[in-house]
């Protein structure tokens, strides 16, 4: 059991590397898409783009590059109330009393929560390719998570009925 010190108040990680990956490349793929739109001439015999076809072309640019930007929005929060893990798609908030443990197992590509009832949530803002970081916020999560177990009485249990 981690000493009360050794407990931090709040943990809170982001995918470093995965969010700088994205957003190069969502950089570049509005940059390309922009370079080709502003490239793109009217010529009625080959090519007939307008104006109107130059604008979707940007704006196809700009909605991609949103979307690769969405891959990186990945976070986990967590404090002594409980744990937010959002991914890509979708979050969730748990109270302690809900998670089993945190696991990172060697070679898994990120962190993965076990619940009490047997499901499993993946946290993707804990990445491998993160190092030191991610381990450092996987820490503190189990600190949290031990911290509350210490924290709750223990249920009390009479004797079995064939004792």
């Amino acid at each position: 059991m981690p000493a009360p010190s050794a407990v931090p108040a709040r943990v809170s990680a982001v995918p470093r590397l995965l969010r700088g990956a994205c957003a190069l490349l969502a950089l570049a793929v509005v940059a390309v898409m922009v370079v080709v739109a502003l490239h793109t001439q009217p010529s009625y015999a080959l090519n007939p783009f307008d104006a109107a076809d130059r604008v979707a072309i940007g704006g196809v640019g700009v909605f991609v590059g949103a979307a690769i930007l969405a891959l990186g929005r990945s976070r986990v929060d967590a404090d002594a109330s409980g744990i937010r893990v959002r991914n890509v798609v979708g979050g969730r908030t748990l109270p302690w009393q809900a998670v089993r443990a945190v696991r990172f197992d060697r070679k898994a590509w990120w962190a993965t929560l076990e619940l009490a009832n047997g499901d499993a949530i993946s946290i993707t803002a804990l990445q491998a390719v993160d190092g030191e970081r991610a381990a450092t916020a996987v820490e503190g999560l189990r600190a949290l998570l031990e911290a509350d177990r210490a924290a709750r009485p223990t249920p009390v249990r009479g004797p079995l009925l064939w004792d």
